[in-house]
């Protein structure tokens, strides 16, 4: 029982993250003045839409993160302690219990991300909302890829994705 609980946690905490993400960041696109645009915005949404769409949605999140998450929940699900359960959405993300590759990886990135946001506030309308557009493309995409692998990892067949755990 555990195990479920600890899983379930895992991919609602990890959606919770992501929500709260789109949640943040919606009003700056909303506020947008779309009938100021001249063809250097309307061109920079497009680069920005395209580029996070396919970097940020689809390879990292659709190819990478998304299906390792839920083969990571469906490890805690088989294998749960305390700790793990406890931590889940942490555990899904990679943050411990995990090759040396990984948490270098999970930590690299939460680090570039962060600064990336640091860095991003500090952008004035129309170009915060133009990058936000982007990432609210790709951080979308990531949250029902999140959710369509942890459907097929715990109710489909043929799901073999390592959870890159040091005993896997």
């Amino acid at each position: 029982m555990m195990g479920i609980f600890g899983a379930i946690w895992g991919i609602v905490g990890l959606s919770l993250v992501f929500g709260r993400g789109l949640f943040c960041l919606y009003p700056y696109v909303e506020e947008l003045a779309w009938n100021t645009f001249t063809w250097i915005h309307w061109l920079s949404l497009i680069i920005s839409l395209l580029f996070m769409g396919y970097s940020e949605g689809y390879k990292g999140f659709h190819l990478k993160f998304s299906p390792r998450a839920a083969a990571r929940a469906l490890y805690l699900k088989n294998n749960p302690t305390l700790v793990r359960v406890i931590f889940s959405p942490l555990f899904c993300m990679g943050f411990f219990h995990a090759t040396k590759k990984r948490k270098i990886v999970a930590y690299s990135l939460t680090t570039m991300i962060v600064v990336l946001i640091v860095l991003v506030r500090q952008l004035s309308q129309p170009w915060r909302g133009i990058v936000d557009a982007g990432v609210l493309l790709g951080l979308g995409w990531g949250l029902v890829s999140v959710w369509l692998f942890s459907i097929k990892a715990f109710f489909g067949k043929g799901f073999d994705v390592s959870p890159e755990t040091p005993d896997a």
